[in-house]
């Protein structure tokens, strides 16, 4: 018996005894001699023991083929590199040279197998892959032997003589504005190494050394490897090529946004006149910025940083945006009803003169022509129109007023004014309505009144076959064109659900952290 074995077993044999002293129970000391007397413990022990020794003598570490024995002596420079591929991508891009046709390491992706292992570096010149020669091979050819190789890997290859400065680059956070499938892309340099995402998701960016592929890895991912995505200014080129998307005007449809309010609480929607009436809509959706120079900007990446309400701050504006009939209003009545302390709408401005019914600040804010043209060329106006010689308008300043009671502002434009409310000091959280399947629609609205006609003269009519397609098409219209601005997107099928989900994802705007543009932490 092993003297280290035997050793054991005296301790085993002397524990009762030292352990006697703790006993108050003749029968716990019974109990305990007879537990360390067992044999059928010491036999347990001797294969516990017996099992960690053949273990700690075992090597675990992958079996590698020798090493190759026609290798010239004379190459000094050569090296010979072993690594173990898995299921995981190796992460690293080849090329090849133009003036030499070398096989080069292209790039190395942060946090996969070649990165970790160190041994393998940007500019080496590949030779053999597993003993076969890559010189007279193309780039694609070397990737589809990487890439059916499994397990261990053996490389020769000629060191790069530049000495590798390590990136120090800060962390940077993106959202992107696209979908982005690397198996797609026919300009990706290894589809392999590519990084799938969808418009929203948000991105680390790793390295931006290559000016058109990035390393980037998702960030609700723990999986700490890199993939390659599209840089910002090759997206924008690669968008730019393409050429303009196809003309997809916002019909104005019939609405009575600009008119009549109720019960003097301000509910109002964003002003649309009818297209029918173009002797009247002619000033609509006016503004300093036109609608195609906010399309001009092409939605690629924003940079974005994490951002929490602290508490007494500011609450941040809530945007509604959405097609005429698909229920912004009832939403809004709804949320106001549900806490009038919390929740606040805009009092829209107008020029005309105000009737014996209404009270200034109540319906309107009265003011005369003058003043409201030189608001306007003050750019005081987010959204304004003219009908009937009379102008309409929401003023920033009332946006402010609200705010200002520490409440929270529900206000819905145009989808086109959402670029001039994404300030520092609105800090906007822009909610699309959408409607269900045109299906859906009829069902669900068999009973519902459609408002039609300007200012206080609108009639009420049940829906047509004609609103429903044209509530779906301008829905896809604003989804298709500003997406990319929107925060949360919620279906309005059943009103009490859609009315549910929308409070619930208020509540996480004002109590949990959201990513935000880093230029709203910059002022």
């Amino acid at each position: 018996m092993p003297a280290f074995i035997k050793g054991f077993y005296d301790l085993l044999v002397s524990l009762p005894s030292q352990l006697q002293p703790h006993v108050i129970h003749p029968e716990d000391s019974t109990f305990l001699k007879d537990l360390f007397g067992e044999k059928s413990l010491y036999s347990l022990i001797k294969s516990i023991l017996s099992v960690h020794d053949t273990v700690a003598q075992k090597n675990y570490d992958p079996e590698l083929p020798p090493l190759p024995e026609d290798i010239d002596d004379d190459e000094d420079s050569v090296k010979i590199i072993r690594l173990v591929k898995n299921k995981e991508p190796l992460g690293a891009t080849i090329r090849r040279d133009d003036d030499t046709g070398a096989i080069l390491v292209a790039r190395i992706m942060k946090g996969g197998a070649a990165d970790r292992s160190g041994l393998i570096h940007i500019g080496d010149e590949l030779k053999e892959v597993n003993g076969i020669p890559v010189d007279d091979k193309k780039p694609e050819e070397v990737i589809r032997i990487l890439s059916q190789s499994q397990g261990a890997i053996t490389f020769k290859v000629v060191p790069c003589l530049k000495e590798e400065v390590p990136s120090k680059e800060p962390k940077v956070f993106v959202k992107a504005l696209f979908n982005f499938d690397p198996n797609e892309d026919k300009a990706i340099p290894c589809k392999e190494a590519g990084l799938a995402f969808k418009k929203g998701s948000i991105l680390q960016i790793m390295s931006q050394d290559d000016a058109t592929w990035w390393q980037a890895r998702l960030e609700v991912e723990a999986n700490p490897r890199a993939g390659l995505i599209p840089s910002k200014q090759f997206q924008e080129r690669r968008f730019a090529l393409r050429g303009p998307a196809p003309a997809l005007s916002l019909k104005r449809t019939p609405s009575r946004r600009s008119c009549k309010h109720k019960k003097g609480i301000g509910f109002r929607r964003s002003f649309r006149l009818s297209k029918r009436d173009k002797k009247t809509n002619k000033a609509m959706y006016e503004s300093k910025k036109s609608e195609m120079y906010d399309m001009a900007d092409v939605p690629t990446y924003e940079e974005v940083t994490p951002y929490h309400r602290l508490a007494g701050a500011k609450h941040r504006l809530v945007v509604f945006v959405g097609p005429t009939g698909v229920g912004l209003n009832e939403l809004k009545k709804k949320l106001l009803i549900s806490d009038p302390q919390h929740f606040g709408v805009t009092i829209p401005h107008t020029s005309r003169a105000k009737r014996n019914q209404e009270s200034d600040g109540v319906e309107y804010h009265f003011i005369s022509k003058h003043l409201f043209e030189t608001d306007i060329h003050n750019n005081k106006f987010i959204e304004y129109g003219e009908y009937k010689g009379n102008y309409y308008g929401t003023s920033l300043d009332s946006i402010r007023s609200i705010l200002s009671k520490n409440k929270v502002c529900l206000l819905d434009v145009q989808p086109q004014m959402i670029k001039h409310l994404r300030t520092a000091e609105f800090k906007p959280f822009v909610v699309f309505v959408k409607p269900p399947l045109i299906e859906r629609l009829s069902e669900t609205r068999q009973n519902a009144k459609f408002m039609s006609g300007k200012e206080d003269k609108g009639s009420v009519r049940p829906f047509k076959e004609e609103d429903f397609q044209e509530m779906v098409r301008t829905s896809e219209v604003m989804e298709n064109q500003y997406g990319h601005l929107f925060d949360q997107v919620i279906v309005n099928d059943d009103l009490s659900i859609a009315f549910n989900e929308l409070r619930m994802v208020l509540r996480t705007v004002e109590t949990e952290t959201h990513w935000v543009p880093v230029s709203w932490n910059h002022s």
